[in-house]
Parts: C-alpha cells; sequence; structure tokens
C-alpha cells in the first residue's frame, strides 16, 4: 500500500480509513513507513492519520516538546477530531502524554510503546564519529532486538540527519527536551484508558520504564512483546496489531 501525503493548512499528513480516529504519533527518527502495518490493519474500521510533526523545521530555540504538543493540538483542532485515540512511539509518545495532560476531554485512549517521558537511553548528549557510517548503523541496530531491521535505508536516513548540522542541533535540542519534560508528576491525573505495549529487549526505554507507566498511571493495561526492542510496530508487527486491536476495540464497543 502506497502511503499518500496530503497538505493542507500548513499541516503535512496521513489520513486512511473511515471510523474513530488514530492518530499517530512518530519518534525523532520516524518516517512513515515505521507504520505501514498499522495504516494497513486498522483503516478498515478506524480512521488512521499520521501528521508530520515539523521535528527538523521549527527554529532551534522552539524545537521542544511543549511546541511539538502544541501542533498536534492545532492540527487536531483543523481536523475537527473529537474525542481521538493516540498512538506514540518514543518522542511520539512522549507528546501524547503531554497533550493528554492539557487537553483530557479530547482524548479517548492513549497508547505509548517505547515511550519516553519518564526516562531514555538514547544516543546521548552528543553525535561523536558522526561521519562513521558504522557507529550510525550501530547504533540504529540498538533500536531493535534483532539488527536486521537497521535496514540500509533506516541507516541512511538516521546517517543524513546526524551529518546535517541543522537536523543534528534540532536532534539534540529534543533530546535534551525529552529528557528534561519529565512527565511522572501528571501522570496519576491521567483518568482514561491507557494501552502500553512494550518490547522486552528495548535497550532505550527498558522494560522498568513500561513498569513504572502502569504504576503510575490509574488505567493502563501493560502488554509485552518478546524478541522485541523499542519499535515493537516495526519488528513484531502482526503481534504488536494484535495486541493493539483487541484493546482498542474494547474502548469502542
Amino acid at each position: 500500500m502506497e502511503l499518500k501525503i496530503k497538505e493542507e493548512g500548513g499541516f503535512k499528513y496521513l489520513e486512511k480509513g473511515t471510523g474513530p480516529v488514530i492518530v499517530v504519533l512518530h519518534g525523532l527518527f520516524g518516517a512513515l513507513s515505521n507504520f505501514k502495518d498499522v495504516v494497513e490493519h486498522f483503516c478498515s474500521n478506524y480512521t488512521v492519520v499520521i501528521p508530520m510533526m515539523p521535528i527538523y523545521e521549527l527554529p532551534v530555540i522552539n524545537t521542544n516538546v511543549k511546541n511539538l504538543t502544541k501542533f498536534i493540538h492545532d492540527f487536531i483542532e483543523f481536523k475537527g477530531y473529537e474525542k481521538v485515540n493516540l498512538l506514540g512511539n518514543s518522542l511520539g509518545g512522549h507528546v501524547g502524554l503531554v497533550y493528554t495532560t492539557k487537553h483530557l476531554s479530547s482524548v479517548n485512549s492513549l497508547t505509548l510503546t517505547g515511550s519516553s517521558g519518564l526516562y531514555e537511553n538514547a544516543m546521548g548528549g552528543s553525535f561523536p564519529r558522526r561521519e562513521d557510517y558504522e557507529y550510525i548503523k550501530e547504533k540504529v541496530g540498538l533500536t531493535f532486538f534483532d539488527p536486521k531491521h537497521a535496514t540500509k535505508e533506516l541507516v541512511d536516513e538516521c546517517y543524513e540527519i546526524v551529518n546535517d548540522r541543522a537536523s543534528a542541533l534540532r536532534t539534540l535540542a529534543l533530546a535534551k527536551s525529552a529528557i528534561r519534560h519529565n512527565v511522572a508528576k501528571d501522570l496519576p491525573a491521567l483518568n482514561i484508558p491507557v494501552c502500553l505495549i512494550w518490547g522486552k529487549n528495548d535497550t532505550i526505554t527498558p522494560p522498568e520504564v513500561a513498569e513504572e507507566f502502569k504504576e503510575l498511571l490509574p488505567k493502563a493495561d501493560l502488554f509485552w512483546i518478546d524478541e522485541c526492542g523499542h519499535a515493537p510496530m516495526m519488528e513484531q508487527p502482526q503481534e504488536f496489531n494484535t495486541l493493539y486491536n483487541t484493546w482498542l476495540n474494547k474502548q469502542h464497543p
């Protein structure tokens, strides 16, 4: 299935299907193709929407979780969606959490997979050996339990980003913003259904992060996927979709 981008109102996004709305929030290095299987699986019963967050377009000083959250709010307002189901991976999960704390009445459910917001072990505070392709390949490989998922296309994309000075600065700004913007104190007030789908072998947001989310969120269900790292919807798409589908259908009886 080809993923076609729409452009209107200053937003770029994918929108496919009919039914209750799932707004997918991608991560820092998240391409639309990361969610290809999610779109294909859910578009027959849901409207699946992936807004492209302006990670590499905002001024560096404004490149932070707070402004990405405002962008998502503006997008949802523009589209006129009501009671959305948010699904966020990594940084996208963090943006979903902050959005939910500010607009709880607009969210029907929240699903997090490998989300930052409490802790993450990212590339670090800088990009040493930026021009070393093998180093970047190794770092991208750590996203997955099985490094075979670190395709040349994915590694090339990350290599290009970290070797472009403007993009690298924004990446660092966002990583530091995510570390500063800890949401632990806000979680007990999020009294809506939350689904946590976590790779048992995630080394970026390790299993204890999922357990802490489960403990702090009042209405959270936690599901584990074995032999899976930081991006379950990419590495184990069938199991991810089955878990999410079963859980989400309960929110839309």
